[in-house]
């Protein structure tokens, strides 16, 4: 549980994880650091995120094993308060797993292992919940107005810094795939005479016969010196 909030202190607080955020490599970074603010801020005993990919949910950090387990086995039945919060788009404040009607094999799972107070708050960009944001504490009822307030500020923060990471690791993925692909085309000019576009072509033949994309078979090219059989 937080201290009483302070608006100045607080304000002073997310500067700092502000600038830890945008000097994080990637989004396993960017989650570790909202975590560790969790923590820390929030004084909750231990915390998670899950984030969409491809269409599903995918554990992306927890501060504890007992977490990724409560996770997955969420996951696996389809249903819970992580569900919930991201189908419905909305915060879940749960003051007693124990006394937890909802989801009854969660709630034994969860109180089992000492976990009594959760709270699930959805990553929200552009009106998507791109993943959840989950703090958790073994004593019941242990968060107040004021831990539901950084909370909410905190996801905020996560869901856009986790958003920025993704747009530059796609970027750095798509400069690295142009520069496979140039050095792949290269290697074609020189071994068959041809040009750019007929190098490209070739490539993007081997593409689409084999239903590999393209950078995988540039990569191939690159490494063994042979188009793919």
């Amino acid at each position: 549980m937080t201290d009483q909030l302070d608006p100045t202190g607080t304000a002073d607080r997310f500067a700092e994880l502000a600038m830890e955020l945008h000097a994080s490599e990637g989004v396993e970074e960017t989650i570790e650091t909202v975590l560790s603010f969790a923590l820390d801020a929030i004084g909750c005993t231990h915390a998670g995120c899950v984030l969409q990919e491809r269409g599903r949910l995918e554990v992306a950090a927890v501060t504890d094993p007992v977490i990724e387990r409560i996770y997955t086995a969420q996951l696996e039945r389809g249903e819970g308060p992580l569900i919930t919060a991201q189908d419905e788009r909305r915060t879940l404040w749960i003051r007693d797993t124990a006394l937890e009607t909802r989801w009854p094999e969660w709630s034994a799972q969860i109180s089992a292992e000492g976990l009594r107070t959760v709270m699930q708050l959805p990553l929200m960009i552009a009106g998507r919940a791109v993943g959840v944001l989950t703090l958790y504490s073994t004593e019941v009822d242990a968060f107040d107005d004021d831990d539901e307030a950084v909370a909410q500020i905190l996801a905020r923060h996560a869901a856009v810094a986790t958003a920025t990471a993704r747009q530059e690791q796609t970027l750095v993925e798509a400069v690295d795939a142009r520069k496979l692909i140039g050095q792949a085309m290269g290697i074609l000019m020189e071994r068959f005479a041809v040009d750019g576009d007929q190098a490209f072509a070739i490539l993007r033949r081997y593409s689409q016969d084999n239903n590999v994309k393209l950078r995988v078979v540039a990569d191939d090219l690159v490494r063994t010196r042979r188009l793919p059989v």
